[in-house]
C-alpha cells in the first residue's frame, strides 16, 4: 500500500515535519510511504496512492486518483475538501478534531479571561507608563468575575467539550448550540438547536464560535445576530474566519454595540495591515495560534498510526467525517 504525505505551509508548525513519514515507515514496514514538500509531484505521485494525508487535495488530481481509498486531514477543517468529486466518491475522509480540542479550548479560556478582566486594555495603559486603576473601573464593561457568566459555545465538537470541562470549573454556565440537539448536552448546562441560536445569543456574556464551516455556518454571526447580542457581551472565534460577517462585526465594535471581540482566524490571513481589526481598541487579535503547541506532531503522529492500524484491520476510523454534513 503506498501512503502519500503531502501537507505543507509556510508556518513551520504546520509543515508535517520528515521524521512523520520515517517514523511511519519504521512501524509499518510492509507498505511505502512518500512524503512531499510541495504540491509539484502530486499529480505522477497520487495516481497509485491508496491513502493520502494532507489538508488540501485539488479535484483535478483528486479524479486521477483511482486507488484512493482514504483521505487524512491534519487539520480540523476540511470545508476546503467538499468538492463535488469527493463527495460523491466512496473515499473515506478524516480529520484531527480531537487532536486540536484541548489547546485551542485553553486559549479560549485565556482569551476570555483576559477580556473578562480588560488584560488588553491594561497593556495599553502599560505600553504609556499609565497607572489606569481609575480608567479600568470607569471604563465600560468593567473587570468582571466569570463565575455565573453565562457563554454561549456555537458547536459541540472536539473544542467545544475541552472548553466546557474548563470553563465549569470556573463556575461559568454553558449554553450549548450544535446541530444535534438530539446528540446530548456534552457537559453543558443546556442545549439548543442551531436554529434557535437567536434565544441564545440575549442570554449571554460571551459568545464562543468553535463550529465547522459549512454552507450553513458560512456568516453565522451576521448583523442582525450581533443586535442579538448583549451590550456588554464578547464574541470569541477560534474557529474559522468565514463564521462571521466581519464588516458587520467591525460596525458594532465601533459603535460599541458590543463589548468586543477576541479574534484568532479571519477571512483574510495573514490579516492585511490595513485591517481596521488592527486598531479597534476592543479587539483582542491572535494569529490564528490558537492550536499553536510543541506538542501538536506527536499528538498527530499518535492518531495517524493509530487510524492506520485500524484502515489495515478494516476497522471504524476515528474521527470519520460526515461527507453530507461537512464535518
Amino acid at each position: 500500500m503506498k501512503i502519500l504525505i503531502v501537507h505543507y505551509h509556510s508556518f513551520e508548525l504546520w509543515h508535517a515535519p520528515s521524521w512523520i513519514r520515517e517514523r511511519l515507515q519504521q512501524e509499518f514496514p510492509q507498505h511505502q510511504f512518500v512524503q512531499l514538500q510541495n504540491d509539484d509531484r502530486v499529480p505522477e505521485e497520487i495516481t497509485d496512492t491508496d491513502v493520502f494525508i494532507g489538508s488540501s487535495l485539488r479535484p483535478q488530481h483528486f479524479i486521477t486518483a483511482k486507488k484512493l481509498r482514504w483521505i487524512h486531514s491534519p487539520a480540523a477543517a476540511v470545508h476546503q475538501l467538499m468538492y463535488p468529486e469527493l463527495l460523491q466518491s466512496g473515499v473515506v475522509l478524516t480529520n484531527s478534531t480531537g487532536i486540536h480540542g484541548p489547546v485551542v479550548a485553553e486559549h479560549a479560556i485565556a482569551v476570555l479571561l483576559a477580556m473578562a478582566k480588560r488584560l488588553p486594555q491594561a497593556m495599553q495603559y502599560q505600553a504609556k507608563h499609565e497607572w489606569s486603576q481609575d480608567q479600568l473601573w470607569h471604563g465600560r464593561p468593567r473587570p468582571r468575575e466569570v463565575a455565573d457568566a453565562t457563554v454561549a459555545v456555537i458547536g459541540m465538537g472536539g473544542i467545544g467539550r475541552e472548553f466546557t470541562t474548563r470553563a465549569k470549573a470556573f463556575g461559568m454556565k454553558i449554553l450549548a448550540v450544535r446541530e444535534t440537539p438530539g446528540k446530548g448536552l456534552g457537559g453543558a448546562d443546556a442545549v439548543y438547536g442551531s436554529a434557535q441560536i437567536e434565544e441564545v445569543l440575549p442570554q449571554s456574556d460571551y459568545v464562543l464560535l468553535c463550529t465547522p464551516v459549512t454552507p450553513a455556518t458560512t456568516g453565522i454571526i451576521n448583523a442582525a445576530r450581533l443586535r442579538k447580542m448583549k451590550p456588554d457581551a464578547y464574541l470569541i472565534n477560534v474557529a474559522r474566519g468565514p463564521l462571521i460577517d466581519e464588516a458587520a462585526l467591525i460596525a458594532a465594535l465601533r459603535e460599541r454595540r458590543i463589548a468586543g471581540a477576541a479574534l484568532d482566524v479571519f477571512m483574510e490571513e495573514p490579516l492585511p495591515p490595513d485591517s481596521p481589526f488592527w486598531s479597534l481598541d476592543n479587539v483582542l487579535v491572535t494569529p490564528h495560534t490558537a492550536a499553536v503547541t510543541d506538542r501538536l506532531w506527536e499528538r498527530h503522529y499518535l492518531h495517524i498510526a493509530e487510524n492506520l492500524q485500524r484502515f489495515l484491520h478494516g476497522q471504524p476510523l476515528l474521527n470519520q467525517v460526515d461527507k453530507n454534513r461537512g464535518y
